[in-house]
């Protein structure tokens, strides 16, 4: 059986990347010797991450669909044809048997390179409302995978959202203990996480701040990811300091924060809320209140199933907090419940399932030994 070439494009953001080389490791866990190229911009984080991941990047030029009637406009269709022309040159460079696409500008100038070529394309939507770039390429694919059930993509196939194993894998129930001890917290007290991601929300820093003597006043303690340069000070300008209150900026490995919580307060990107499931984590999701509402989206299913609750950004304030939170933490049974109903729809092996789709997609029929990989 020859050696599949496999071909994974995709970029510009974390929400994009880090699926991407989820599905890449998994390709070389059940296929060690697949040769595998990843095809990025100059622009996105992909010229780090995916260097770093070790897997070798090739970059077409971003060509976005402009939206006005400018001199871009004009110059999109000669731009285009040339980003093509650049892919399908990777590509038969490469000896690609498929493309795995996650979307993003860079796809679609990959995806009809494909299509010319005769190569086979495998597609992974991550939000729930799809991109236009995977919206075309759905056409013509031999399989697309989503991370949400109800993603309107006619005959895609719910895989869930590909995560770093460190998340997939954890065991919160086995890990919370040393987690709250790397953290600095108590390991026998209920802990509520809050993070709005890496670059912090600060609605949601001043409304947890004018709860917190409630919050702390149910005994639980509170881990509060404020976001770099968006720390919680006091009247003095110093870091807000209170016994149970700990905060940080950021933290480096998500997994600690989703082992030491037993609720979290979060944005829902669809990441963080695929990866909240996968780890069976009851949440709050406060939706980014900007975009076309797909972070809402993202939320509904979980909030459906029973395993979070979902608050829109303007509402979510103090009273809120007091109404629908303290309860929460003031009951076990019904975080017991809601980490029942999380786990239900989360899925942990995303990766391996768009690995074995674009293995089998290439041609290459997994042994028997591989496929337990």
């Amino acid at each position: 059986m020859s050696t599949p070439s496999v071909v994974l494009a995709g970029g510009g953001t974390a929400g994009h990347v880090s699926p991407l080389l989820a599905v890449a490791r998994a390709v070389e866990r059940l296929v060690p010797e697949a040769r595998q190229t990843v095809i990025g911009t100059a622009a996105g984080l992909e010229t780090r991450l995916v260097p770093e991941a070790g897997f070798t990047l090739k970059t077409i030029e971003k060509v976005p669909m402009p939206r006005r009637p400018t001199r871009d406009l004009l110059r999109f269709p000669s731009r285009f044809g040339q980003a093509v022309r650049d892919a399908a040159e990777i590509l038969r460079a490469e000896q690609a048997d498929v493309v795995m696409g996650v979307g993003g500008y860079v796809c679609t100038p990959v995806y009809v390179a494909a299509r010319r070529l005769g190569i086979p394309v495998v597609i992974h939507e991550a939000n729930a409302r799809p991109g236009l770039a995977n919206k075309l390429g759905h056409r013509f694919a031999a399989f697309t995978g989503v991370a949400f059930e109800g993603t309107p993509l006619k005959g895609a196939k719910w895989v869930g959202m590909p995560m770093s194993r460190e998340i997939s894998q954890l065991d919160r129930a086995d890990a919370r203990a040393q987690a709250r001890e790397t953290l600095g917290l108590d390991p026998d007290q209920v802990t509520l996480v809050v993070t709005g991601g890496s670059s912090g929300a600060l609605s949601l820093n001043r409304a947890v701040e004018a709860a917190l003597p409630d919050l702390l006043g149910t005994g639980a303690q509170v881990l509060h990811l404020t976001g770099r340069d968006k720390a919680i000070t006091n009247s003095t300008g110093s870091l807000l300091q209170t016994p149970g209150y700990h905060q940080r900026e950021y933290l480096d490995g998500m997994q600690l924060a989703y082992a030491a919580a037993d609720l979290i307060i979060a944005r829902s990107g669809a990441a963080t809320v695929s990866e909240i499931a996968a780890v069976g984590l009851p949440s709050v999701f406060v939706p980014l209140p900007v975009g076309n509402g797909e972070q809402e989206l993202n939320a509904r299913e979980l909030v459906a199933a029973g395993g979070a609750l979902l608050v829109k950004d303007e509402h979510f304030n103090k009273a809120w907090i007091r109404r629908n939170i303290l309860p929460l933490l003031e009951n076990p049974r019904l975080l017991k419940t809601m980490e029942e109903q999380s786990a239900s729809r989360g899925i942990t092996d995303a990766d391996e399932r768009m690995a074995h789709a674009a293995l089998a997609a290439a041609g290459h029929e997994l042994k028997k030994s591989e496929k337990k990989k």
